[in-house]
């Protein structure tokens, strides 16, 4: 009997604590599931509010769009060219005996330059001179000899042969005196060459021949060379397509031409087109022009490289915008434009000619639209924005 007893209380006596360990094991599986479903109930109840909530505004700089008048220009690199070039050479050969200008001096037209020993030509004129009065003396004697014998040819005391004879002597006297005074004309005319005077206004070169040299017509070296840079012209070229608006403007009246330096940064001087040349070149496919400018500040220098700018129209109350504003696309140029209700509008745009900063558009936008000029890249359509004015973009009618 004592031994049936104790069975059951050793059994009760391990049955305990496993079912304390159970309980505790159930608990704690609750526990978890309940903090899981809380989790997941808050994020679920966050996430409409996420969703719902919309991305900050992107700021954006923006612009007007505007009407202007504005020039369309064509451009091209030029050549300076001298309005008139001439080498200074003896027009005899002698001795240099002095030169009368330095080397860079302007010098104006009637200027002695440099002077040839003129002592030769000198003499030859007073010998040539001197033949004269002597024949001018023959020619006296001759005719009063002439004038005895016609007295005495009428009285019968002198022959109609001898009469006719001193006729003779005096007519060749006379041819030969007119020889004589064409012989002074000459050595006159040699004796000036003598000293070199300047042909025209102009800027003196190098000096190509120091004084005390024995100078010659057939030298291959001119003592100097003079330019006339005032005025001054530029050859430039331009695509043939261009021929008929070239045209066009000059039918219209003066057509302006703007020189700059190679860099486009320094505007030289202002002129005008004088003509385009009577042919295109087929090699390249161009026309050829000239164009004269003052040249009043001595900023174009023969043979300088320019850019030219030719105006050829003026579009009168264009609609204009910046040219940073247009975007490319795969289905061409683009801006954004911003709505009423501030958000952006991707429009297509059709592009014209620009000239600077400022660019016309043919079609697409109207006066007073606001368009976006920086902070593009980060628009989508119907993005909210934040503007704020871009600084006025230099007029399109005015030049630097």
């Amino acid at each position: 009997m004592a031994q049936h007893d104790s069975q059951p209380d050793d059994a009760h006596g391990r049955t305990g604590p496993r079912r304390a360990r159970a309980v505790v094991v159930w608990a704690g599986i609750v526990v978890l599931l309940g903090a899981v479903t809380v989790i997941v109930w808050q994020r679920a109840a966050a996430a409409p509010e996420i969703k719902a909530s919309s991305p900050p505004p992107v700021a954006v700089t923006v612009t007007d769009v505007k009407t202007s008048d504005v020039p369309i220009y064509l451009e091209g690199l030029g050549t300076v060219q001298a309005s008139e070039t001439v080498a200074v050479r003896p027009q005899l050969d002698g001795t240099l005996v002095s030169l009368n200008f330095k080397q860079g001096d302007e010098v104006r037209k009637g200027d002695t330059l440099a002077q040839l020993d003129p002592r030769p030509l000198q003499a030859a004129l007073d010998q040539a001179k001197a033949r004269k009065v002597e024949d001018q003396a023959q020619l006296i004697a001759a005719q009063k000899d002439l004038e005895r014998f016609k007295k005495l040819a009428a009285r019968d005391f002198e022959t109609q042969q001898n009469v006719d004879q001193q006729q003779g002597k005096v007519d060749q006297l006379t041819a030969t005196i007119a020889a004589d005074q064409a012989a002074i004309e000459s050595a006159t005319t040699q004796l000036s060459y003598t000293t070199i005077t300047a042909p025209i206004d102009g800027r003196s070169g190098f000096l190509q021949v120091d004084a005390g040299n024995i100078v010659h017509v057939n030298d291959t070296s001119p003592i100097t060379t003079l330019t006339k840079t005032h005025p001054s012209y530029v050859n430039f070229t331009l695509p043939e397509k261009y021929l008929a608006d070239v045209r066009e403007a000059m039918l219209r009246g003066t057509v302006s031409v703007i020189a700059y330096d190679q860099n486009k940064t320094h505007r030289l001087d202002d002129g005008k087109l004088m003509l385009i040349d009577n042919q295109i070149d087929q090699a390249t496919g161009t026309i050829h022009l000239k164009a004269t400018f003052d040249n009043t500040d001595d900023k174009l220098w023969p043979g300088a490289f320019v850019d030219v700018k030719l105006l050829v129209q003026t579009r009168n109350n264009a609609v204009t915008i910046p040219f940073p504003a247009i975007q490319r696309g795969p289905d061409g140029a683009f801006v954004w434009v911003i709505r009423d209700d501030g958000t952006a509008e991707q429009r297509p745009i059709d592009v014209g000619a620009h000239e600077g900063d400022v660019a016309i558009v043919n079609k697409g936008l109207t006066l007073g639209e606001r368009i976006v000029t920086d902070g593009q890249y980060r628009l989508s359509p119907g993005a909210r924005v934040t503007a704020s004015l871009a600084t006025p973009i230099k007029s399109a009618d005015t030049t630097p």
